[in-house]
């Protein structure tokens, strides 16, 4: 089973095809492959990679900025689309993760290795707030342009409530790894960007 890659070539294009939609400013294929290079640089701590490969392809597979359910839509085409593939409840874990990504909260695992890996795979996903300045503000540019429809001061107040939230976490990753790596420079990003929205001086 695990020779036979669960995302195959075919899928593959299937999927790069959804993420290369014109309205994707961020959520598109650049996106996945970062996070598809962070697995494979952090391999060695993942339980099941190629279950947390098959989370990264499908987590933004369906991405609509005016829905509320673009996670849950993308865990059901990842359960139709693997069905047959994997057993079921490897799939279940699958869908568990891309369905974690929405609200960024680990999701109740009771396997240690389970839970591990969907620490690692939501860090993953969060690491862009933690990159380099520039490559921090082309990001907040491409998710403002997915969010053209939202008028500028709905969009900063809404945008304040989500920078706040993870800065008000104690810990904006959850593995040790990430946190070394990222977390001072997030909170340094997130701060400079909710000033910004906020209309304050830099």
């Amino acid at each position: 089973m695990e020779n036979e890659p669960l995302i195959d070539d075919a899928l593959k294009c299937e999927l790069a095809a959804l993420y290369q939609a014109a309205d994707r400013h961020y959520h598109s294929l650049a996106h996945i492959e970062a996070m598809l290079a962070l697995a494979s640089e952090y391999r060695r701590l993942l339980d099941d990679p190629q279950a947390v490969e098959a989370a990264i392809w499908f987590h933004d597979a369906i991405y609509d900025s005016r829905a509320k359910d673009n996670e849950a839509k993308s865990a059901e085409l990842a359960e139709k689309s693997l069905a047959g593939r994997v057993d079921p409840h490897r799939l279940a874990r699958i869908a568990a993760l891309i369905n974690a990504t929405a609200t960024h909260q680990l999701p109740p695992f009771r396997d240690a290795h389970a839970l591990n890996d969907a620490a690692l795979l939501l860090d993953m996903d969060l690491a862009i707030l933690g990159a380099e300045p520039a490559a921090f503000d082309a990001y907040e540019k491409a998710v403002r342009l997915e969010y053209g429809w939202v008028e500028e001061p709905m969009w900063r107040a809404g945008r304040s409530a989500v920078l706040q939230n993870f800065l008000a976490r104690q810990h904006i990753f959850y593995t040790t790894e990430f946190r070394d790596r990222f977390e001072a420079r997030a909170r340094e990003n997130l701060n400079r960007s909710l000033q910004a929205l906020q209309g304050q001086p830099l």
